[in-house]
């Protein structure tokens, strides 16, 4: 094997694998709730020696997004760590940071993938909407304002070993532990914010910085692949002679 070779292609495929995942986050950048996602390298190794690189997977950033006034009537964000759970018409739980919800026709609050979120109904008969900061949603019907239900968020003990599907829906597993399920609007927690979502954690701007990076790294695997060639091609060209 030509470890030089094989060193600088292994790295034109990590860079290409890690060229897909940054433009998969700007292609997102738009979208509400998403969560972009990075790379994460690992040597390729062969009785104990370092061979190569290659993308040992994703991992999720789950920092905070921009928070903006929005004109949906039942959006909501969270500003803090934590969930919306919302469950799907078999009643598994999938966890969002997306609040852009709408009203069913039964009065349950639905997200753009018709999942639904727990323990709120909107009454036919609301005229209007509201939720506080800890979850607490009422309604103004012409009889009076009455309550409706109170919103509670999910939080894990380890949030990045969720999994992600399609960066706006994340499911529990093994590693990310059991939800714990809070009220919000307690001290020190997240809060709620109605009349708001959350955008995209992705900043375009950074993104286009990785991109150059990853392709200036990919570029330099090349001329690494074309110059242990020509080293093949003139050691081939010797022992001929």
């Amino acid at each position: 094997m030509n470890r030089a070779l094989y060193a600088a292609a292994t790295g034109m495929a990590a860079q290409q694998r890690n060229l897909e995942i940054i433009a998969d986050n700007l292609a997102n950048a738009d979208v509400a709730g998403f969560k972009g996602a990075g790379a994460t390298f690992t040597d390729v190794a062969s009785r104990g020696e370092a061979l190569g690189t290659a993308v040992a997977g994703t991992h999720v950033m789950f920092t905070q997004g921009k928070l903006e006034r929005s004109g949906g009537p039942f959006d909501l964000a969270i500003e803090g760590a934590g969930f919306f759970a919302v469950a799907d018409g078999a009643g598994r739980l999938a966890f969002t940071r997306d609040g852009e919800f709408s009203r069913a026709a039964d009065g349950r609050l639905t997200n753009a993938q018709g999942r639904t979120l727990a323990g709120v109904r909107i009454p036919a008969d609301a005229l209007s909407a509201s939720v506080a900061a800890d979850g607490t949603v009422s309604v103004q019907t012409a009889a009076g304002k009455k309550m409706c239900g109170r919103i509670r968020l999910a939080e894990f003990a380890s949030p990045e070993f969720l999994e992600s599907a399609g960066g706006t829906l994340f499911f529990e597993t093994a590693a990310s532990g059991k939800p714990r399920f809070i009220h919000p609007g307690t001290r020190g927690g997240p809060e709620l914010k109605f009349g708001m979502l959350e955008r995209s954690n992705v900043t375009i701007v950074e993104a286009m910085m990785q991109i150059l990076a990853a392709q200036r790294a990919y570029e330099a695997n090349a001329k690494g692949v074309q110059a242990a060639d020509e080293m093949m091609r003139i050691a081939d060209n010797l022992s001929r002679g």
